[in-house]
């Protein structure tokens, strides 16, 4: 297998996969909260390099891999039909494969049409993560997320009646405590709301950290943007957590960027969650310490 370099980046429940560089870097790259990718000059692999570092995962990993990431940050930009290729090869290669895991960027998810989605499942793209961050078009503006909340929307509503399972990430703590990125309450409410309309598997909140390099990181560090306090992190889980109407749904708040872990499902632990989170508030449950959660 060949990466571009020693920096590798998937979802935390892709611990157990293959990671199979298919992109390099993020094809957005514009985020100013991320600083995964900024190093990176984005570009696609050729196919051919691809089967081959799926041959040499055969002879290094043997035959009876499970589980498979696309990296880097937005596979599903690549031709449909080289997708395909992909997936195929994959399917074949390792008889027990289960799952074909990627990053979607929203507007390449929309690049493609619902016919081609539908296709890419049916080859074996089994989940798809989709950073959302705000269901405001203030905050996705403000972090230059390159895309309008209408267009994350959709994207996730695309990939949803695809039959893709869709894991959806978002941030809190994203407005800053002084509001610099938004009012927080229609940043959480909005969020809510787009979740309840794009009806995802799974969604996990994860808390704004700065991080060195990246344009909110140095605001932060010259003062421009204030971090919130765990306190009003957590009142916007709370408001969160008061308004996800989506049914079933695994809901995890447990990312090492959270003060309070949370797992579950919803609307079953609703009940547990806010307790959980009132017992915080409180001071009876301990938090996180702070240390390393960012610059």
């Amino acid at each position: 297998m060949r990466y571009d370099s020693d920096l590798l980046y998937r979802p935390p429940g892709e611990w157990k996969s293959y990671l199979l560089q298919c992109t390099i870097g993020c094809s957005n790259n514009q985020c100013t909260f991320c600083g995964m990718y900024k190093e990176k000059k984005f570009r696609i692999r050729p196919v051919a390099e691809i089967l081959e570092d799926i041959d040499m995962a055969r002879e290094y990993y043997g035959p009876d891999l499970e589980r498979v990431f696309l990296m880097d940050g937005d596979a599903i930009i690549m031709k449909t039909e080289e997708l395909l290729q992909i997936l195929n090869k994959l399917y074949k290669t390792f008889h027990r494969l289960e799952k074909v895991t990627l990053y979607a960027g929203p507007k390449s998810t929309l690049s493609k049409m619902p016919e081609e989605l539908r296709a890419l499942r049916e080859a074996g793209l089994s989940r798809a993560y989709l950073g959302v961050e705000s269901g405001s078009d203030q905050v996705l503006q403000f972090i230059h997320k390159g895309c309008s909340a209408g267009q994350m929307l959709l994207a996730g509503q695309r990939l949803v009646e695809a039959g893709i399972d869709l894991w959806v990430t978002i941030i809190l703590g994203m407005t800053g405590a002084n509001g610099e990125g938004g009012d927080w309450e229609e940043h959480i409410l909005s969020t809510a709301k787009m979740i309840n309309a794009m009806r995802p598997r799974h969604l996990s909140a994860m808390t704004f950290a700065p991080a060195k390099g990246t344009p909110l990181g140095e605001d932060v560090l010259a003062g421009r943007f204030e971090v919130c306090s765990a306190d009003h992190v957590l009142e916007e889980c709370r408001l969160l957590i008061e308004h996800l109407e989506v049914e079933p749904l695994h809901f995890t708040s447990n990312h090492a960027s959270n003060y309070l872990p949370l797992k579950g499902g919803l609307p079953e632990d609703r009940a547990k969650f806010l307790n959980m989170i009132d017992q915080a508030l409180a001071g009876k449950i301990r938090l996180r310490k702070t240390l390393n959660r960012g610059i």
